[in-house]
Protein backbone atom coordinates (compact mmCIF):
# COMPACT_ATOMS: atom_id res chain seq x y z
CA UNK A 1 0.00 0.00 0.00
CA UNK A 2 2.86 2.20 0.91
CA UNK A 3 4.48 1.92 -2.53
CA UNK A 4 1.59 2.31 -4.54
CA UNK A 5 1.07 5.75 -2.83
CA UNK A 6 4.54 6.79 -3.37
CA UNK A 7 3.82 6.17 -7.12
CA UNK A 8 0.68 7.94 -6.84
CA UNK A 9 2.48 10.86 -5.71
CA UNK A 10 5.46 10.58 -8.48
CA UNK A 11 2.87 10.65 -10.99
CA UNK A 12 1.46 13.41 -9.59
CA UNK A 13 4.47 15.53 -9.75
CA UNK A 14 5.30 14.54 -12.73
CA UNK A 15 2.40 15.82 -14.29
CA UNK A 16 2.59 19.22 -12.40
CA UNK A 17 5.74 19.87 -13.61
CA UNK A 18 4.85 18.75 -17.32
CA UNK A 19 1.54 20.39 -16.95
CA UNK A 20 3.73 23.75 -15.81
CA UNK A 21 1.17 23.50 -12.73
CA UNK A 22 2.71 24.94 -9.37
CA UNK A 23 1.17 24.10 -5.74
CA UNK A 24 -1.15 26.58 -4.74
CA UNK A 25 -2.66 27.83 -1.25
CA UNK A 26 -5.99 25.75 -0.50
CA UNK A 27 -8.69 27.50 -1.45
CA UNK A 28 -6.49 29.04 -4.54
CA UNK A 29 -7.97 27.41 -7.19
CA UNK A 30 -6.03 24.85 -7.94
CA UNK A 31 -7.71 23.10 -10.42
CA UNK A 32 -6.35 19.22 -11.61
CA UNK A 33 -5.63 19.25 -15.44
CA UNK A 34 -7.90 17.34 -17.70
CA UNK A 35 -5.16 15.06 -19.17
CA UNK A 36 -5.03 13.94 -15.66
CA UNK A 37 -5.87 10.72 -13.69
CA UNK A 38 -9.66 10.89 -12.29
CA UNK A 39 -9.03 10.67 -8.53
CA UNK A 40 -11.69 10.61 -6.18
CA UNK A 41 -11.98 10.33 -2.29
CA UNK A 42 -14.48 8.04 -0.22
CA UNK A 43 -14.58 9.38 3.34
CA UNK A 44 -16.71 7.39 5.78
CA UNK A 45 -18.32 8.81 8.90
CA UNK A 46 -19.90 7.49 12.51
CA UNK A 47 -17.42 4.75 12.70
CA UNK A 48 -16.37 1.99 13.62
CA UNK A 49 -18.48 -0.56 13.98
CA UNK A 50 -17.24 -3.92 14.58
CA UNK A 51 -19.40 -5.79 11.33
CA UNK A 52 -19.69 -3.14 8.80
CA UNK A 53 -16.49 -1.48 9.06
CA UNK A 54 -14.44 -4.65 9.03
CA UNK A 55 -16.41 -6.24 5.80
CA UNK A 56 -15.32 -2.21 3.86
CA UNK A 57 -11.80 -3.10 4.83
CA UNK A 58 -11.90 -6.05 3.23
CA UNK A 59 -13.42 -5.22 0.01
CA UNK A 60 -11.39 -1.73 -0.06
CA UNK A 61 -8.47 -4.14 0.43
CA UNK A 62 -9.47 -6.48 -2.60
CA UNK A 63 -9.57 -3.37 -4.86
CA UNK A 64 -6.80 -1.44 -3.91
CA UNK A 65 -8.70 0.75 -2.68
CA UNK A 66 -7.50 3.99 -0.60
CA UNK A 67 -10.42 5.85 1.64
CA UNK A 68 -10.84 8.04 4.66
CA UNK A 69 -12.47 7.70 8.17
CA UNK A 70 -13.75 10.17 10.55
CA UNK A 71 -14.20 8.08 13.47
CA UNK A 72 -16.44 8.72 16.68
CA UNK A 73 -14.29 8.51 19.83
CA UNK A 74 -17.08 7.08 21.84
CA UNK A 75 -17.24 4.31 19.04
CA UNK A 76 -13.78 3.40 19.39
CA UNK A 77 -13.55 1.26 22.49
CA UNK A 78 -13.68 -2.10 21.61
CA UNK A 79 -12.91 -1.63 18.22
CA UNK A 80 -9.15 -0.18 18.61
CA UNK A 81 -7.92 -3.27 16.17
CA UNK A 82 -10.22 -1.63 13.37
CA UNK A 83 -8.94 1.81 13.71
CA UNK A 84 -5.09 0.73 13.79
CA UNK A 85 -5.98 -1.65 10.89
CA UNK A 86 -7.17 1.26 9.27
CA UNK A 87 -3.68 3.01 9.44
CA UNK A 88 -1.61 0.08 8.73
CA UNK A 89 -3.65 -0.61 5.34
CA UNK A 90 -2.87 2.95 4.29
CA UNK A 91 -6.37 4.51 4.82
CA UNK A 92 -6.25 8.16 6.10
CA UNK A 93 -7.87 8.34 9.84
CA UNK A 94 -9.58 11.52 10.96
CA UNK A 95 -11.41 13.10 13.48
CA UNK A 96 -15.51 13.34 13.90
CA UNK A 97 -16.14 14.74 17.17
CA UNK A 98 -16.39 12.44 20.24
CA UNK A 99 -20.39 12.14 20.77
CA UNK A 100 -21.47 13.44 17.39
CA UNK A 101 -22.66 16.55 19.53
CA UNK A 102 -23.58 19.26 16.89
CA UNK A 103 -21.07 21.91 17.04
CA UNK A 104 -21.67 24.60 15.62
CA UNK A 105 -23.09 27.17 17.86
CA UNK A 106 -21.02 25.38 20.35
CA UNK A 107 -18.57 27.08 23.07
CA UNK A 108 -14.97 26.60 22.26
CA UNK A 109 -15.30 25.07 25.61
CA UNK A 110 -17.33 22.20 24.07
CA UNK A 111 -15.82 22.07 21.13
CA UNK A 112 -12.44 21.66 22.67
CA UNK A 113 -13.69 18.68 24.74
CA UNK A 114 -15.80 17.10 21.60
CA UNK A 115 -12.84 17.04 19.30
CA UNK A 116 -10.02 16.71 21.94
CA UNK A 117 -11.19 13.56 23.84
CA UNK A 118 -10.84 11.80 20.25
CA UNK A 119 -7.97 13.30 18.83
CA UNK A 120 -6.21 12.45 23.10
CA UNK A 121 -7.81 8.99 21.70
CA UNK A 122 -6.50 8.98 18.37
CA UNK A 123 -2.89 9.69 19.20
CA UNK A 124 -3.09 7.21 22.12
CA UNK A 125 -3.69 4.49 19.40
CA UNK A 126 -1.83 5.77 16.26
CA UNK A 127 1.14 7.73 17.49
CA UNK A 128 1.61 11.63 16.94
CA UNK A 129 0.18 12.95 13.95
CA UNK A 130 -2.41 15.38 12.15
CA UNK A 131 -6.05 13.89 12.45
CA UNK A 132 -8.60 15.82 10.36
CA UNK A 133 -11.63 16.68 11.37
CA UNK A 134 -14.87 16.94 9.92
CA UNK A 135 -17.77 18.51 12.19
CA UNK A 136 -20.84 16.61 12.56
CA UNK A 137 -23.06 17.22 10.22
CA UNK A 138 -20.76 19.49 8.36
CA UNK A 139 -21.75 22.54 10.36
CA UNK A 140 -18.82 25.36 11.97
CA UNK A 141 -19.40 29.18 12.47
CA UNK A 142 -17.31 30.72 10.23
CA UNK A 143 -15.52 32.14 13.42
CA UNK A 144 -14.88 28.31 14.71
CA UNK A 145 -12.77 26.95 12.27
CA UNK A 146 -10.34 29.63 13.63
CA UNK A 147 -10.09 27.25 16.40
CA UNK A 148 -8.92 24.84 14.71
CA UNK A 149 -4.82 23.69 14.10
CA UNK A 150 -6.00 21.39 11.23
CA UNK A 151 -7.73 21.16 8.04
CA UNK A 152 -11.68 20.29 8.00
CA UNK A 153 -13.33 18.53 5.64
CA UNK A 154 -16.74 18.84 4.18
CA UNK A 155 -17.73 16.82 1.00
CA UNK A 156 -19.06 17.53 -2.40
CA UNK A 157 -21.47 14.20 -3.35
CA UNK A 158 -23.72 13.46 -0.98
CA UNK A 159 -25.84 10.51 -1.46
CA UNK A 160 -27.70 10.73 2.16
CA UNK A 161 -26.79 6.95 2.55
CA UNK A 162 -27.74 7.04 6.09
CA UNK A 163 -30.92 7.99 5.19
CA UNK A 164 -31.87 6.05 1.75
CA UNK A 165 -30.40 3.12 3.13
CA UNK A 166 -30.83 0.95 -0.14
CA UNK A 167 -27.46 0.16 -2.13
CA UNK A 168 -28.87 0.96 -5.97
CA UNK A 169 -30.20 4.04 -5.06
CA UNK A 170 -26.51 5.25 -2.92
CA UNK A 171 -24.80 3.63 -5.97
CA UNK A 172 -27.04 5.76 -8.47
CA UNK A 173 -26.87 8.75 -6.55
CA UNK A 174 -23.30 9.05 -6.31
CA UNK A 175 -22.60 7.79 -10.09
CA UNK A 176 -24.82 10.71 -11.42
CA UNK A 177 -23.29 13.28 -9.44
CA UNK A 178 -18.89 12.32 -9.24
CA UNK A 179 -16.85 13.79 -10.82
CA UNK A 180 -12.79 13.57 -10.80
CA UNK A 181 -11.67 15.65 -7.09
CA UNK A 182 -14.11 15.00 -5.62
CA UNK A 183 -15.09 14.10 -1.74
CA UNK A 184 -17.64 11.70 -1.33
CA UNK A 185 -19.76 11.76 2.06
CA UNK A 186 -20.98 7.66 3.16
CA UNK A 187 -21.09 5.83 6.36
CA UNK A 188 -19.41 2.77 7.07
CA UNK A 189 -21.88 1.87 10.11
CA UNK A 190 -25.12 1.23 7.84
CA UNK A 191 -24.73 -2.27 5.71
CA UNK A 192 -26.05 -1.62 2.53
CA UNK A 193 -23.69 1.35 2.69
CA UNK A 194 -20.72 -0.84 2.66
CA UNK A 195 -22.69 -2.64 -0.12
CA UNK A 196 -23.16 0.33 -2.19
CA UNK A 197 -19.28 1.77 -1.75
CA UNK A 198 -17.79 -1.19 -3.02
CA UNK A 199 -20.09 -1.40 -5.74
CA UNK A 200 -19.26 2.48 -6.08
CA UNK A 201 -15.16 1.61 -6.01
CA UNK A 202 -15.69 -1.14 -8.80
CA UNK A 203 -17.70 0.61 -11.25
CA UNK A 204 -15.33 3.99 -10.99
CA UNK A 205 -12.37 2.02 -10.97
CA UNK A 206 -13.63 0.28 -14.66
CA UNK A 207 -14.00 4.19 -15.45
CA UNK A 208 -10.16 5.05 -14.84
CA UNK A 209 -10.95 6.49 -11.30
CA UNK A 210 -8.76 5.45 -8.88
CA UNK A 211 -9.70 6.11 -4.65
CA UNK A 212 -7.19 8.12 -2.61
CA UNK A 213 -7.49 9.61 0.83
CA UNK A 214 -8.64 13.13 1.15
CA UNK A 215 -4.72 14.35 2.28
CA UNK A 216 -3.70 12.79 -0.88
CA UNK A 217 -6.43 14.01 -3.31
CA UNK A 218 -5.34 17.68 -2.08
CA UNK A 219 -1.59 16.73 -2.87
CA UNK A 220 -2.00 15.18 -5.72
CA UNK A 221 -4.06 18.66 -7.08
CA UNK A 222 -1.44 20.56 -6.14
CA UNK A 223 -3.32 22.19 -2.78
CA UNK A 224 -1.42 23.05 0.27
CA UNK A 225 -3.68 22.28 3.31
CA UNK A 226 -4.55 24.87 5.58
CA UNK A 227 -5.65 24.53 9.15
CA UNK A 228 -9.30 25.30 9.84
CA UNK A 229 -10.04 25.48 5.92
CA UNK A 230 -13.30 23.29 5.13
CA UNK A 231 -12.46 21.25 1.90
CA UNK A 232 -15.36 20.23 -0.04
CA UNK A 233 -13.44 18.81 -2.81
CA UNK A 234 -9.65 19.19 -4.71
CA UNK A 235 -10.44 22.44 -5.85
CA UNK A 236 -13.45 23.55 -3.75
CA UNK A 237 -13.36 25.04 -0.06
CA UNK A 238 -16.26 25.66 1.69
CA UNK A 239 -17.51 29.67 2.13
Amino acid sequence: MRGRKLALLGMALVCLAGCGETAVPAGGGAEIPAEAPKYVALTFDDGPRRDTTARLLDGLRQRGASATFFLLGEQIAGNEDLVRRMAAEGHQVGNHSWSHARLQGASRAAVDSEIGRTDALLRRLLGEGTYWVRPPYGLLDPQQRAWFTVPLVHWMVDPEDWRLRDADKDVAAVLRAVKPGDIILMHDTVPASVDAALRIVDTLQSQGYTFVTVEELLHLAGVTPEAGVMYRSATVSAA
